[in-house]
Parts: structure tokens; sequence; C-alpha cells
């Protein structure tokens, strides 16, 4: 049998000999896919809590209650939307996509389809998250005197946050053409001069919320309605933080 040497096999060879270039482990190629797998697989579950976390704030917050006040509500519901929670869970999509991009997964499928299960893996997880209370542990963590969870507070800080447009909070005081209402930050004057009726049924101790504009601590009310009992739990775990640990007497009126 003749043996016919092979030019190229030969250079590599030689190549390898003189050291310039150098054999790589299996255990070097195993321990970077490991390593990218780990970051994908952190990717996707990070962006699968801050879905639900999304979730949650629309859920619980002041959000989505002012689109009821029609064009009147839209500008509170810009002002208190999540961007920073949507803001981390688009990064971190495009993050894991771009992982799968780069992987070796994407040559043996399509792409597309890859991104589509992304995206539905996230969702579905997500939702069935959303059954759980691990959002709300999270907000009393962030809210707690110490621990990591603080670092989610300035992400749910908005949910009560003082509003320009909008405010929400519990009715302490009711006087002619005037509400002063408890806020998870402070005690607001809402002026209802302009309203030609206010809600029936209001009362101290119930929730309001209302649209308008505000001017330091008075909010003057372009329309108010009495929130259920089951809207805007967040506001309301707000308030019982802010009063219920520092009380403020409210303010005397001379209307």
């Amino acid at each position: 049998m003749i043996m016919v040497n092979n030019p190229i096999e030969e250079k590599v060879m030689a190549q390898i000999n003189s050291g310039r270039v150098k054999l790589r482990s299996r255990y070097i190629f195993l321990a970077e896919k490991f390593g990218l797998g780990s970051a994908l697989a952190l990717s996707v579950l990070l962006a699968v809590l801050f879905f639900d976390l999304v979730f949650f704030y629309l859920k619980s917050s002041d959000n989505l209650g002012y689109l009821s006040f029609g064009s009147y509500g839209w500008l509170a519901f810009l002002e208190s939307f999540p961007y920073g929670l949507v803001a981390l869970l688009l990064i971190l999509m495009f993050a894991a996509g771009f992982i799968i991009k780069t992987s070796d997964w994407a040559y043996k499928q399509s792409f597309g389809h890859l991104a589509m299960a992304l995206v539905g893996s996230v969702v579905l997880a997500g939702t069935v998250l959303a059954f759980t209370n691990v959002a709300e542990q999270i907000e009393r963590a962030a809210y707690g005197p110490m621990g990591p969870g603080r670092m989610f507070r300035p992400l749910l800080e908005r949910g009560i946050n003082n509003r320009q447009r909008g405010l929400a909070g519990k009715v302490v005081v009711i006087g002619r053409d005037f509400v002063v209402v408890q806020t998870p930050q402070a005690l607001i004057t809402i002026d209802t001069s302009d309203l030609t009726r206010v809600p029936d049924g209001l009362a101290t101790g119930t929730f309001v919320m209302s649209v308008g504009d505000r001017f330091e601590n008075t909010f003057k009310a372009k329309g108010i309605r009495i929130m259920p009992d089951e809207e805007a739990p967040m506001i309301r775990r707000g308030v019982g933080r802010r009063f219920d640990f520092f009380p403020l007497p409210p303010p005397l009126m001379t209307k």
C-alpha cells in the first residue's frame, strides 16, 4: 500500500510542533459551552422574573386605573407606566436572543423559530409565576429596612410616587369643594370645585383616584372616582407603610 503525504496535514503538524498553534482540550470547549448555556439560562430566568414584575405592577398599581377617565387619564397613565421594568425585560430578552444567535443552536434550527420559542417560554413561565406571591414578596423586601431586596425599590417606586397628572389615596377629610387624602408619599388636598359632582358614597376611609393637575400639595381635579376594594393594592400598602408608621395629622382647612 502506497502512503501519500498530505501537505496540508504536514503543515498543520509542523505548526503544532513549533508551538505556534496550541491544541485546546475538550475541557475548555465544554467550559465555554457551559458558560454560554449558563448565561442564556440566567437571562431567561431574569426575563421571566421581570415579566412577572411588570404584570404585578400593572395589576397592583394605579397605572391602568387612569384609563377609565378617558382622554384625561392618558397623561397620568403615561406618567405612571413602569418604563424601567419594561426596559430591563426587553434588554434581557435581547441578551438571550443574542446568545442564541451567536451559538451553535442557531445553525441547527431557524433563528426565527428559536426567537418565537424564547418569547413564548418567557410569557408562559412569567404568567405561571404571576399566580404565586413572588412579586409581592419582592415588593415587601424592596421596602424593608435592609437586605438585597432593596435593589428593586427604584423599579417599583414609580408605582407609588407622587404624580403631576394623577393621584390615588385614602380619604381622611371631606369638606366643601375639597377632599384631603393620604397618598404613599404625603397628604394631598384635592380641589373639587371644578367638578359638577363628587361620587356617591364618598366617605373617610375610602380610596379614591383622581386626574387633573398638581400644584405642590394641592391637586386640581378634573375627575374623581371611588376605587373598589381590590383595586391598586400597591397604593394601599404604600399608604399603610407611610401613615401607619409615621402618622401625620390632617391639615387645618379654612374653606
